[in-house]
């Protein structure tokens, strides 16, 4: 079984992810660290020196390779990986992938409070305050998440235990689920 996180910056992609990895006794890979492993430098590093263009061209192919790993795994996709509808198509058929959502109000509030967020996350567009891009950013992409994912999960005034329960619930009784074993199925 294969289980892709999708969904905005600081919606809790990784958090969750960890923690159902944990629970299923599977892999976790987050994508962007995967990236920036391969690529020798983090995704600040590669947006600032070669910009977006290219950083999608590596995210995608990455996103692609992932998909085609035999083994159990649960992915955090970076918040920008649904704009590859094309390779999502493909993901899809053989994967179980869950949008967790936020509001624009929780979502900065995390990051302000994230610490990766400063570090690590570029600026995604030029196209004036933080607010702005993130409301203009989730505008754009809310139909590509809502196409992409076969189930949406919010991620507001829940525990991680609860979101990981929900997710792991969904997957057990989703027909893409190939690993019973690690579902309590057996």
């Amino acid at each position: 079984m294969k289980l892709f996180l999708i969904g905005y910056r600081c919606t809790g992609k990784t958090t969750v992810g960890k923690l159902i990895a944990q629970r299923l006794r599977i892999h976790f890979c987050d994508l962007d660290e995967l990236i920036a492993e391969k690529q020798g430098m983090s995704i600040q590093e590669i947006v600032a020196r070669f910009g977006w263009p290219y950083f999608r061209t590596v995210e995608r192919k990455t996103l692609l390779e992932i998909s085609e790993i035999s083994e159990n795994l649960v992915v955090s996709c970076g918040g920008g990986a649904v704009l590859h509808r094309d390779a999502w198509e493909k993901v899809r058929k053989n994967a179980i992938i869950i949008w967790l959502t936020a509001s624009v109000e929780v979502i900065l509030r995390r990051m302000g409070a994230d610490e990766k967020t400063a570090q690590s996350r570029p600026a995604l567009s030029n196209c004036g305050t933080l607010e702005d891009e993130v409301r203009l950013t989730l505008t754009e992409r809310m139909p590509i998440y809502q196409e992409t994912a076969h189930l949406a999960v919010s991620t507001e005034n829940r525990s991680v235990l609860e979101i990981a329960d929900e997710v792991v619930n969904y997957a057990r009784c989703h027909p893409n689920c190939q690993a019973a074993e690690f579902l309590g199925k057996n």
